[in-house]
Formats: structure tokens, C-alpha cells, sequence
């Protein structure tokens, strides 16, 4: 018996055209502006539809007075015409960039610890040997990336992969743990003192993740693993605006990841308070799609990636050198741009 093609798409004769089609479907919940937007008729939208499910021999869309809405096969066929369209769009931004002497493209999603410190470090390396490399860069929370990244518009994340609902077609590869530390503004009482306590924490006030985030949930478990209700003086909020305001302007603490804390601490815009929390957010590490086939500009970057986590990771392995450019001053009476992290948006 002879086994079924998988590349039924070629016997099938799969046509662009139907593609976009089961996008405009998607985006319109309409065949008549469906086909115009893709400037065609109503009679050659719902042939090219009915074409595509008879030879599926599935119904893709549910028709409704109002229009369609895709059904189950449908939602999983328009999340792969996206991929392949965005795959063929990629494809070509590639050759362009060879034909014309530039290395390619790599677009890359991250979250904000590994952005402080590790990405940076990664893409200076990988600039230094193919200048030409273009790099795009996404600082987001794990589950937007997560969603970019089965859409197609990334090639890989650093992030997290806890929690998250569909992760079968994905690969992760962890690099680091990430534990958190208390922080406040450079000159707080707080931070004067040798040792500080879960009852010195509870009575402060404190700029927290909202309710129902990862770290919130384990900030709160803190204090009833102390036999203590969590601190009632807080605000909710991840507009870092709103935080960066706050810690400077008042004795209010947050909590943020121990890497990103000791960044700010060096450059003076913030300080460690001297208490070990017994808390930690989830690894991070590498997530990929299984079925996407990276260009040799992202192996590249991804190699330089690893090596650089393990180079952190090592207690005698020094990272590797980089040349960075100096700073351009900020002009007279205006400071330095920064931001402040909140972690709850990993």
C-alpha cells in the first residue's frame, strides 16, 4: 500500500491566492469585503473557498446571515497560511539582502532580563563578524511572544514557556534561573540598615505586579510562608512610567529580577535592599518552533546567545570582551534616559 503524500499541498496545487484568501476570511468575517480587499469578486472568492474545502473535505467557515466565522479546521489552517505567507515573505527579504551584499535578517522576541544584559552582549558579538546582519528586536511578555512566534513574525524568543496552553510544536532550551530581589531608591532607610526582615517588608508600602501575575503570586506567598497577610500600602501597576516616578520620588519598594536590579544599581539609579527573598521566577531560556528552519544569520546569533549564558553562568569563564561605542552625552539640563523594569511583565 502506498503511503499517503504528505506534501499534499503540491498534488493539491495550493494556490497564494487561496491563502490570503483564508486571511481576509479571517480578518473581514465577510466574503464580499474579503474579495475586495484582495480585488476580486464575490462569485471567485466562494469558488477559490469552496475549491480549497472540497479538497480538504472539511468545512472551513461556518456561514451565518451576517457573514462566516472559521470553524475549528479553519482557525488551525488560517494560523498556518499566516506562517507560510509571512515564511515566503521572509524568504524573499532574504535573497534581496544577499543579492545586494548584506547578510540576511534575524528577528528576535526577548524579555526584559535577558534584554538587559545577555541579548545585548550576544548581538554585539555576532555585529562584530557580520556587520551587515540586520537584527530586529521585540521586548515583550512571554505570552505575546509566545503568540509572534506561531504566528511567524519571530524566529526565535528568550522567554519563559511555563504555563502556556499550546506549546507541542515548540522546542525550549533553558539558559538561565532568574531569582528576584527587593529594591528601592538610592538613599532609603531601608537600605542603611545590615539585615532587614519580612516584618521590616510588610510594613512598607510597595509598587507591585497586579493580582493573578506570577510574581505577584509568589510576592504574596512570601509573607504567608512568614505567617504574615502580604503588605496592604501597594499600588498595582506595570506602566514602568508610573514606577520610575514613584521610587524616586518616595520610600516605596518594588521587586524586580536580581540581574536587571544590579544593572540599576550600577548606574546609580537604584538600590539592592540587604534581605534574601526566598523567590524566584521561572527559568527562561529558548523557544523555537520545531517545524521552522532558522537562516544561518539566526543559528548565528543563537550560537552567540548560548555562548554568552554560559559564560555568565561560569564562575571562571569571564564573558566574552565587547567594544561597545561611548555614550552620546545627553544635552545641558537634560538627564539620561532610563527605564526601570517591572518584572511581572515577564
Amino acid at each position: 500500500m502506498t503511503a499517503p503524500n504528505p506534501n499534499w499541498f503540491l498534488r493539491a496545487r495550493l494556490k497564494t491566492r487561496q491563502l490570503l484568501l483564508l486571511i481576509a476570511l479571517d480578518e473581514q468575517g465577510n466574503i464580499l469585503r474579503a474579495a475586495e480587499v484582495l480585488c476580486m469578486t464575490q462569485p471567485a472568492a466562494s469558488k477559490q473557498l469552496k475549491e480549497l474545502e472540497d479538497m480538504l473535505g472539511i468545512a472551513l467557515f461556518e456561514r451565518h446571515p451576517r457573514g462566516v466565522a472559521p470553524t475549528i479546521y479553519g482557525e488551525s489552517m488560517i494560523r498556518h497560511a499566516r506562517m507560510a505567507l509571512t515564511s515566503l515573505a521572509r524568504a524573499h527579504e532574504d535573497i534581496v539582502a544577499l543579492k545586494s551584499g548584506m547578510a540576511g535578517k534575524v528577528d528576535v522576541g526577548s524579555i526584559m532580563t535577558p534584554a538587559m544584559s545577555l541579548l545585548p552582549r550576544a548581538i554585539t558579538r555576532v555585529k562584530q563578524q557580520v556587520p551587515q546582519l540586520r537584527i530586529g528586536v521585540q521586548i515583550e511578555a512571554s505570552p505575546e511572544l509566545l503568540e509572534r512566534l506561531q504566528r511567524g513574525t519571530l524566529d526565535f524568543l528568550i522567554a519563559r514557556i511555563t504555563g502556556f496552553q499550546d506549546s507541542g510544536d515548540l522546542q525550549y532550551e533553558e539558559l538561565a534561573p532568574e531569582p528576584v530581589v527587593a529594591v528601592a531608591r538610592v538613599g532609603h532607610p531601608l537600605a542603611e540598615r545590615g539585615s532587614l526582615s519580612m516584618h521590616d517588608l510588610v510594613q512598607a508600602s510597595w509598587i507591585t505586579p497586579p493580582p493573578g501575575s506570577i510574581l505577584r503570586e509568589r510576592f504574596d506567598q512570601l509573607f504567608h510562608n512568614a505567617g504574615m497577610e502580604p503588605p496592604s500600602d501597594v499600588v498595582d501597576t506595570r506602566e514602568i512610567v508610573l514606577i520610575t516616578s514613584m521610587l524616586q520620588m518616595s520610600d516605596a519598594l518594588n521587586v524586580m529580577s536580581e540581574d536587571v536590579a544590579r544593572r540599576y544599581q550600577e548606574l546609580g539609579l537604584l538600590t539592592i535592599l540587604p534581605v534574601k527573598l526566598d523567590c524566584r521566577m521561572d527559568p527562561f531560556g529558548i523557544v523555537r518552533r520545531r517545524d521552522h528552519v532558522l537562516t544561518p544569520g539566526a543559528e548565528l546569533l543563537l550560537d552567540a546567545i548560548r555562548r554568552e549564558a554560559l559564560a555568565a553562568a561560569s564562575a571562571t569563564v569571564p564573558a566574552a570582551p565587547v567594544t561597545a561605542p561611548a555614550a552620546m552625552p545627553a544635552a545641558p539640563g537634560v538627564p539620561a534616559p532610563y527605564n526601570l523594569y517591572d518584572i511581572a511583565l515577564a
